[in-house]
Order: structure tokens, then sequence, then C-alpha cells
């Protein structure tokens, strides 16, 4: 049976070939091992009770984001779409994502490029950086820069380079900067509601059917911090 949350969910862009929602804090993308219903069913209910179409409706997943993460997700809502975004995915350099992430303390430095070997441990679901050479490790680039800073917290923008598991939580970790409330890497405390501060904020890609250049931004979590630190941008 399907979840009713459609009807709270967050479409920030939708047309014949693909849509866009913003997903919240301990949604998951796509079925897994827990059973939970994730968003992809939810958003396949939506279209179904909006276009009264009859029978199953085609959605294809076309890149995740972490459960306790907040932001875009991007669906292909025919089969023609969903080839064409998966090449564009794996090219790394035809869809350009930002991400806004709530980090603890400031950088030794405003914005910089880092560069870094990082290696999973499926075991652990974890991530760590490593020597350059070593076996498996593959090189994760990511751009920041500072929007914000508070007492305790700072705003970064980031631009994400390459697409490594968990890379923005390990790199901004190695950084000595943890993700506010990921305490898988670090962080202090745990958030309210159980998520970390890490939001996929925009995402820019030329449109596989129509050929237009699309530019998405979902808004932040609704929180005071977040509000705080966003209030001027």
């Amino acid at each position: 049976m399907i979840s009713n949350h459609y009807y709270y969910m967050n479409v920030l862009y939708e047309d014949n070939h693909i849509i866009a929602v913003n997903k919240a804090v301990g949604e998951i993308v796509q079925a897994d091992k827990t059973g939970d219903a994730p968003l992809s069913d939810a958003v396949k209910a939506y279209i179904k009770h909006k276009y009264q179409k009859p029978g199953d409706v085609f959605l294809g997943v076309t890149h995740r984001l972490d459960r306790p993460t907040t932001g875009i997700v991007l669906f292909a809502r025919t089969s023609k779409a969903l080839a064409r975004l998966n090449d564009m995915f794996r090219s790394h350099d035809l869809i350009k994502k930002t991400y806004w992430a709530i980090v603890q303390g400031k950088p030794p430095v405003p914005e910089a490029r880092l560069e870094n070997w990082l290696i999973r441990r499926e075991a652990q679901n974890k991530t760590f950086v490593v020597n350059q050479g070593t076996k498996d490790a593959r090189l994760a680039i990511l751009e920041y820069h500072t929007l914000a800073s508070g007492d305790r917290y700072t705003l970064l923008e980031i631009n994400l380079l390459t697409g490594r598991h968990h890379q923005i939580r390990c790199q901004l970790a190695a950084l000595g900067c943890p993700v506010r409330g990921d305490l898988k890497y670090g962080a202090k405390r745990s958030n309210p509601d159980g998520g970390i501060s890490l939001h996929a904020r925009k995402i820019e890609f030329i449109h596989p059917v129509s050929k237009q250049n699309i530019v998405i931004t979902a808004p932040p979590p609704d929180d005071n911090l977040w509000n705080s630190l966003t209030s001027h941008l």
C-alpha cells in the first residue's frame, strides 16, 4: 500500500520527462532492506493522482541522496529521459550539483578546492581519506566557499566535481569541519530531527529531451539555524 505522504511533497520542477522534488530528512530515495516506503513510491503516487494515470506509473531513479540529507532529487518520467540522464550523471561534468552544508567551526580558509583520495568500507558504510596509491582509492574533488558564519557554525556552498560515496561528509570532516549532526564523521552531537545539515541546493543541466538549460533550486530546511545563517543571502 502506497503512503499518502505525496500530498506533502515539495515538487520543485516537473514536465513530461522529468520531475524533481525536495527530499526531507529521513526519507529514502529508493526501496532498501529497511522496508520503509521510499520517496520514489510517493512520487509515483503523486503522478498517478495528478494526471489520473491508469495502471503502473513509470519512474526512473537517476541518483540518490543519503537518508539524513535533504534537497533535490531528480527522477525520470520516461525511459528515454532515464537513459540519457544516467549517461549524464556518469560523466559528472554534464550535471552541475551545488550543496549547502552547515559545519562545525570554521574552515582554515574561507574558500578552497579540496582533493583527497577516498576509500569506501562497505562493512561500516563509511568512507575514509587515504594516501594516494592505496588499493581501490579514488580521487575526490570539491570546491567550497563560505556563505555565512556564526559563533559555532559556518554555512558553506559546495560544488561537487566528482561523485564519491559520502564524499562531502568525509572531505569536510578531514578538513576539521564535520557537517552538523553527522555523528558518523565526527560531529559532537546529533540534530534534533536525526538528520545532518547537508542540503542538495541546486542542480543545473541540459534537459535530456528538450535540450533547454534547466536550473532547479531547493529551499533549505525550515529551522532556526538554517534560517539564521541564510537570512542575509
